[in-house]
Formats: C-alpha cells, structure tokens, sequence
C-alpha cells in the first residue's frame, strides 16, 4: 500500500506482471485519488534486465530545502542528497514543492532531455507561464533549469540522456523491432513473466 506522496518504482526489464489495486476503504466510500505514471523506456542492452520493484512511503523520500521550495529527490542527486531509486540509465527526478514566490535553479547537464510536469498551480519557465496538467519540454542546450511559482505549485521535474534508439510498441511491450514484440508476447503467454501475486 503506497500513501499520499508515495512513489513506486517499477523495472519492468525481461518481463513483470502487476496489478495496481485500490483499498477496500476507497472501493466503498470513493474520495479524491491522483496518481501519475510515467513509462520510462530502457536501451536495447538493457531490456532483458531483471525485473525489480521498490516502494516507499513519503516520509522514506529525502528532502532538500531551496529558495521558496521543497526538493523530494526520487532518482539522482540534488545538493548531495541522493534519492532513494536507482536507475539503470542515470534517470534524475524530484517532485518539487514551490511556495508562493517560489524560485528553483538546477544544473543540469547540457545534451539531457528534461520535462517539467505541472501537478498543480502554475509555473513561470523561460517567460512562459504553464499552468497545471501541463507538460514542459526544454531545451537541451544549457547547463541549469530554472522556474518559479507566484502562487505555488507542485511540479515533477525529470532528465535523463536521450536514448536514441528505435521504439516498437504494442500494447504494454515496449521494444525496438517487431520481432522482439512477437518474442515478448510469446514469452508472456509462456508464462515466462511469472504471475500477480495475491
């Protein structure tokens, strides 16, 4: 069970099967519910990797304090403070809590495909406001990102060296050639990728 600010992280490598499922308290009373999901691709070198999982609850997730911010630092480093999820591929990402007024600048490294993800309020990035629900894509040509909040906001910020290789998808089998997805879908229907467990 992952609470409010919790994270999963999922390698779904050779193969994984999972459900996501709701608690009984929520099937029977509703309320408010906000998950994001990102899919992450992995190299061709790595795709057959084993599958691992880790959750962790908000309060297991480091925090960094900046200028009118809270920095919650998932994959990668922030200031030295490393997040508790490893990546295969050098994926960095925070959830970044901006106050009214709120200013963040961090390096990152020039050639790095960075997104922005606004969760809530609305943000201020190279002049141009993005309100939330709203996904920033950046240039790749500068060494810092830097947004700021008037209001407040909640953003997911990500980068990672691009990939560069060709992506072949059919429903939830992401691979580079068609072969590979037949193989995949093949494997799946083996039973090669194990079962839910209850």
């Amino acid at each position: 069970m992952i609470g409010p600010g919790g994270v999963q992280w999922m390698t779904a490598g050779r193969g994984l099967v999972h459900a996501e499922l709701s608690p009984a308290s929520f099937k029977q009373a509703g309320g408010p519910l906000e998950i994001l999901q990102l899919w992450v691709n992995l190299p061709g070198r790595l795709k057959m990797t084993d599958p691992n999982y880790l959750g962790l609850q908000a309060d297991a997730i480091p925090k960094v304090e900046a200028d009118g911010a809270t920095i919650e630092v998932i994959s990668g480093a922030v200031d030295g403070v490393v997040g508790p999820f490893p990546s295969l591929i050098g994926i960095e990402m925070s959830v970044v809590r901006l106050a009214p007024g709120g200013v963040v600048t961090l390096p990152v490294a020039e050639g790095r495909a960075v997104f922005l993800y606004v969760v809530s309020g609305e943000i201020v990035v190279g002049g141009q406001a993005a309100p939330r629900w709203n996904l920033v894509e950046l240039n790749d040509d500068g060494d810092a990102v830097a947004f700021e909040s008037p209001a407040g906001a909640v953003v997911l910020l990500g980068h990672a060296q691009p990939i560069g290789e060709p992506v072949f998808a059919h429903g939830p089998f992401v691979m580079n050639t068609r072969e590979e997805i037949i193989q995949a879908i093949d494997d799946y229907n083996a039973g090669k990728f194990g079962a839910v467990a209850g």
